[in-house]
């Protein structure tokens, strides 16, 4: 109930910045119904399609959104009124204190009250998506967003990615399979798949089942340098650094190709890093894993629609 409270807090806000008509409009015709890439137009944050990126949804909409519309309407009336009550007309000889006790109490302690505010959900996000679930345990930021509604399984599938210059690999441990995954240029895109975004669309992408929790190993070539992770409608981001092991998860309840891209700045070609992850039914995972095992990835590719 009071989750569902939060949401309709953030609700609200989210309206709020949609005043603006044509704003709001372009948010229907792209934000809305593209989910897993931005999109022209778009000024909210990339449809959610996991649990990690519904409290990130909800904490943005809501708390993020309440603290900085409080503090903006707080200062903008006392610049205000100070500006009115003390300007040189009313005030011709100028206050001969120097400090005010009680004002300054209130200006430290008021910002360490908006902090701690800010601080506790968004320590519980972050925690969430470094802790694997193991479907018992309850996480902090579930658990303040939800308040206990969440339940989310333990992993059934783990996937390495190491980021290469510049690209990534992909394994699928459990099944001792392995991709390479490349960003498409523009001739390759428009004539492959002419629907895909630019400067996003993959020759290779990673293929995982609706509804199940993946884990995520993230690292680095060793002999590379430091990458990160990120795709925005998961609500994941981790770095991939040479000789370190990282780890998140997501578990996404909408099929679908979801981009991502590299997220740090990793050299020359940073900005041609992308990733996709393309979500399926779970027949249909099956179907490409059998095939993947029996010959190679175009084989398993093959199982599935071709993407445009």
């Amino acid at each position: 109930m009071t989750g569902q409270f939060l949401r309709k807090m953030g609700a609200i806000s989210a309206a709020a910045m949609a005043l603006a008509p044509a704003l709001a409009s372009a948010q229907d015709e792209f934000g809305g119904a593209s989910p897993g890439h931005p999109v022209a137009g778009q000024y909210h944050l990339q449809p959610s399609v996991t649990p990690i990126m519904d409290s990130i949804v909800a904490f943005h909409d809501g708390i993020l959104m309440w603290t900085i519309t409080f503090i903006v309407v707080l200062v903008l009336v006392l610049l205000m009124w100070i500006v009115y009550r003390y300007n040189a007309k009313r005030n011709p000889v100028p206050a001969g204190f120097t400090h005010n006790t009680m004002v300054e109490i209130v200006w430290t302690v008021l910002p360490i009250v908006m902090l701690i505010i800010i601080a506790i959900p968004s320590f519980g996000v972050l925690s969430d998506q470094l802790t694997t679930p193991d479907g018992e345990r309850k996480y902090l930021g579930s658990n303040i967003f939800s308040f206990g509604e969440l339940e989310v399984p333990a992993p059934e599938l783990t996937i390495k990615a190491t980021g290469q210059q510049w690209y990534w690999d992909y394994e699928y441990v459990d099944d001792d399979l392995a991709l390479t995954q490349i960003m498409l240029n523009e001739e390759d895109r428009t004539s492959k798949k002419p629907g895909q975004p630019r400067l996003l669309a993959v020759d290779n992408e990673l293929v995982v089942p609706v509804d199940t929790t993946v884990r995520v190993q993230v690292t680095a070539d060793p002999m590379g340098v430091i990458h990160a992770f990120a795709v925005p409608s998961f609500g994941i981001k981790i770095d991939a650094v040479p000789g370190r092991l990282n780890e998140t998860w997501f578990n996404s309840r909408e099929t679908g190709i979801f981009y991502g891209q590299c997220s740090e700045l990793c050299g020359k070609d940073h900005a041609f890093m992308p990733i996709a992850v393309r979500v399926v039914t779970k027949e249909q995972y099956a179907t490409f894993i059998a095939a993947f095992k029996a010959g190679d990835y175009n084989a398993a590719n093959a199982t599935l629609a071709a993407v445009q």
